[in-house]
C-alpha cells in the first residue's frame, strides 16, 4: 500500500510470510493466493513473556530472536522474505486532505508537506503516506494517509530481523491496515467501526468504502482488565486472567462482581468509541456506520459485543481474520482457541503490493 523505500512500505512480490510481534506471542503465516482468495499454507504461534517485545536489554533481544527463529521453524516457512507489522502505539498515522492534482504532483506536495502533518521530527522517524483517493465530501480534494514512526524503533527492530536473524524484510506496514484488510468483508461501500483489542492496547479503526479514515490506539487491553480485575478483587494476576477468559463482562455471571470490577474500564474504551465515531460523523456528514466489526480478546470475552452495542447503538458484528482463506478442518481445530488473535498476521499476509 505503501510507496516509500526509505521505510521499506515497499511491493510484496513472490512468496514471503507475515509476522507479527505482539505483546504476549508471536505469530507467523503464509498464504498461498488462488482467484480472489487465499489457501493457508503454513502458520505457527508461540507465547512469550510481556518484557521481550518492548526491551531493549541485551538479555531480551537474544530472547526474542530466538523464540522468532523457534515460531519459523514450527510453522515449516522456508522462504526468508517477511512483512512486518509496526504496533498502533509505535506508530501516528492521520487522514488528511490536500488539493487535487496529479500524481506526481501530488507526491512531491506530501514529501514536501509531511512533516507538518506528523507529532515528529523529519530526522527523527520515517515517514511515509497512501493516497486514497478523492475525497468524498470535498470536491477537488484528495486524501492522504500519512504514516510515521520513530526511526530507533525500525532501525532497531531490522537490524534483528535482517542482520541477526538473515531474514528479508520486503514489506513494513501498520498493523491498523493489516487489521482493515483481514477483517472487513469485500464490496462494502459505506462505513465500518472496526474493534481489534489485544493485550495491551485496543486498535480502533472507522473505515468508509475499503479504506481507514481514523486510525486510534486505545491504552486498553487484556491486561488492563486483568490489573484492575486483581486490585479491586483482591486476586492474583493468573486467576483474574482465567476468569476474564471465562466469564469476560458479563454482568449476570458471578453475581456481577467481575463485571463491577471491570466497568470503570469498559465505559472508558466505550467513550473512545463513541469519540471516534462522533469525529467520523462531523468530518463525513452523511455518510452511514453499519455496523460494528469486533475481533482480538473483543471477540471472546462474553458480554463485550453487547456491552458495546449498547453504548454505540449500533450491531454489533464478530469478524473473522480468516473470511478470505481457505483452512483445512485440521487447521481450524488447531486455530479454535486462537484465530481471532490474528488478525494482523493474516493481513499482512494477505497484501498484493
Amino acid at each position: 500500500m505503501y510507496n516509500n523505500s526509505n521505510m521499506k512500505f515497499g511491493k510484496t512480490v513472490g512468496s514471503f510470510f507475515a509476522l507479527d510481534i505482539g505483546t504476549t506471542a508471536i505469530r507467523v503465516v503464509e498464504l498461498d493466493h488462488s482467484g480472489s482468495g487465499w489457501n493457508l499454507k503454513h502458520y505457527a504461534t508461540k507465547a512469550i513473556p510481556s518484557r521481550l517485545s518492548e526491551s531493549t536489554a541485551e538479555k531480551d533481544r537474544r530472547a526474542l530472536s530466538m523464540a522468532i527463529t523457534e515460531v519459523i521453524a514450527q510453522s515449516g516457512i522456508k522462504t526468508k522474505d517477511v512483512a512486518i507489522g509496526i504496533p498502533s502505539s509505535k506508530m501516528f498515522a492521520s487522514v488528511v486532505e490536500i488539493p487535487t492534482v496529479g500524481k506526481a504532483e501530488l507526491n512531491a506536495t506530501i514529501k514536501y508537506q509531511a512533516e507538518n502533518y506528523v507529532p515528529m521530527r523529519a530526522d527523527e522517524a520515517k515517514i511515509d503516506w497512501a493516497i486514497i483517493g478523492p475525497s468524498p465530501v470535498e470536491q477537488g480534494k484528495t486524501e492522504v494517509l500519512v504514516a510515521s514512526v520513530l526511526n530507533s524503533f525500525t532501525e532497531a527492530r531490522l537490524d534483528m530481523l535482517e542482520n541477526e536473524l538473515g531474514l528479508n524484510v520486503i514489506a513494513i506496514e501498520p498493523d491498523s491496515i493489516a487489521i482493515v484488510r483481514s477483517l472487513l468483508p469485500d464490496g462494502i461501500t459505506d462505513g465500518r467501526l472496526l474493534v481489534n483489542m489485544e493485550d495491551s492496547a485496543t486498535d480502533v479503526i472507522v473505515t468508509l468504502g475499503n479504506a481507514p479514515r481514523l486510525i486510534r490506539s486505545i491504552p486498553i487491553g487484556l491486561n488492563s482488565l486483568i490489573r484492575m480485575a486483581k486490585q479491586n478483587l483482591n486476586i492474583e494476576d493468573q486467576q483474574a486472567r482465567q476468569l476474564i477468559l471465562k466469564f469476560g463482562v458479563d454482568p449476570n455471571a458471578l453475581n456481577g462482581q467481575l463485571y463491577r470490577a471491570l466497568h470503570s474500564l469498559i465505559d472508558q474504551l466505550n467513550s473512545e468509541l463513541i469519540k471516534s465515531l462522533k469525529f467520523f460523523m462531523t468530518k463525513y456528514n452523511g455518510m452511514k456506520i453499519s455496523a460494528t466489526l469486533i475481533s482480538g480478546y473483543t471477540s471472546v470475552l462474553p458480554g463485550f459485543q453487547d456491552a458495546i452495542a449498547e453504548k454505540t447503538n449500533l450491531p454489533v458484528q464478530l469478524a473473522t481474520p480468516w473470511q478470505h482463506v481457505v483452512v483445512q478442518p485440521a487447521d481450524q481445530a488447531a486455530l479454535a482457541s486462537v484465530s481471532s488473535q490474528f488478525a494482523v498476521a493474516v493481513g499482512l499476509a494477505e497484501r498484493l503490493e
